[in-house]
């Protein structure tokens, strides 16, 4: 039974979903706005945000559990230093989702996923 179990499957094993929602968060954390569909991106924005949240404690454990969620740890380095100081006075809310239409090749339905506040410069 799935009791408690939320979230979309995605038509993709347990693992194969663990590492999906983390490189889409580590891209929206990355770039500050990614393209998707929608359930790609419902997905990744509960990591995203549950990873901001983490860094706005700054803590060691907070790093350690961002280091576990995200998978990498330049991105968190960044996460900790520039991206949750930008939202220490806002309690949730951090990304937005903006539907784009369907997409040419199969009609899923697109949506544009960025965080709330302007958008981080790409890291190089």
């Amino acid at each position: 039974m799935r009791h408690q179990r939320s979230g979309p499957k995605l038509n993709r094993s347990s693992a194969h979903r663990g590492a999906l929602g983390a490189n889409l968060a580590t891209a929206l954390l990355t770039h500050g706005r990614i393209q998707t569909t929608a359930p790609k991106a419902r997905l990744a924005r509960g990591i995203a945000e549950k990873a901001i949240t983490l860094g706005k404690a700054d803590t060691l454990h907070a790093r350690r559990q961002a280091i576990a969620l995200l998978r990498n740890k330049q991105i968190t380095y960044r996460l900790f230093n520039e991206i949750a100081p930008a939202f220490a006075d806002v309690n949730g809310g951090y990304t937005r989702t903006l539907k784009l239409g369907p997409r040419q090749g199969d009609a899923a339905e697109m949506v544009l996923l960025e965080l709330t506040r302007e958008p981080v410069p790409a890291a190089v």
